[in-house]
């Protein structure tokens, strides 16, 4: 799965380069046997967060993108959409990505991170749980966050040395330790063809059993 999602990764316009950042010598043997770059990390981190900060000091880059090992059918235009706010706004330190939620299972399902934003399109909140909550049908879609962002390497710094905050902590989101220490994280609609296959995460049993369902279903098994 990490040899595809680096793969995918490559593809992407922006990137100058990929590297990843693994605290796992089994990882790291799979990334040499594919020809890939990594770098190891310390095995101690809460979150990718910190993670990729410290593989930031191994890395010169004024603007990093974290990508999760765990999307396996990640569309390259995806980084492309989520990097490209902070080279047209200086002011913007991060950014993510986001799609309707399409399955009603989803709607309840903890593992389905959903995010409301503002009318400016920052992040308001992520949760596992449903929300905005439909109390009144007002013809609001719920969307579902996309795990990949997008930081300015100062900024990913400022918050890796922060401590987690009690919501990050209790959602176990570490997205919201950038919120509750009142700083914004500006989220973008993917526009990218078929987004519930490309933003999809395997991170339990029935995920992957679903990957290899969506597999199937679109002839690429």
């Amino acid at each position: 799965m990490i040899q595809r999602v680096y793969e995918r990764a490559k593809l992407a316009r922006h990137l100058a380069q990929v590297t990843i950042a693994t605290d796992d010598e089994r990882i790291a043997r799979v990334v040499e046997a594919f020809g890939g770059t990594y770098v190891m990390t310390s095995p101690d981190h809460p979150s990718g967060t910190d993670r990729l900060a410290e593989a930031l000091d191994q890395i010169d880059a004024a603007i990093v993108v974290n990508i999760q090992g765990d999307q396996p059918f990640l569309d390259p235009m995806m980084i492309e959409e989520a990097v490209q706010p902070l080279l047209d706004d200086p002011g913007l330190n991060m950014s993510t990505l986001m799609h309707p939620i399409a399955r009603e299972e989803d709607l309840i399902d903890p593992a389905v991170v959903k995010v409301v934003t503002n009318l400016k399109g920052d992040a308001l909140y992520f949760s596992r749980s449903l929300i905005p909550y439909p109390r009144q049908d007002a013809g609001q879609r719920v969307y579902e966050h996309v795990g990949l962002y997008v930081y300015r390497a100062e900024f990913l710094r400022r918050i890796a040395a922060l401590p987690p905050t009690p919501l990050e902590l209790t959602e176990s989101l570490e997205q919201l330790r950038v919120l509750e220490h009142g700083y914004s994280i500006r989220v973008i609609e993917t526009k990218v063809h078929d987004n519930a296959f490309s933003g999809f995460s395997v991170d339990t049993e029935q995920d992957l059993m679903r990957a290899e369902e969506m597999l199937i279903e679109r002839g690429m098994e």
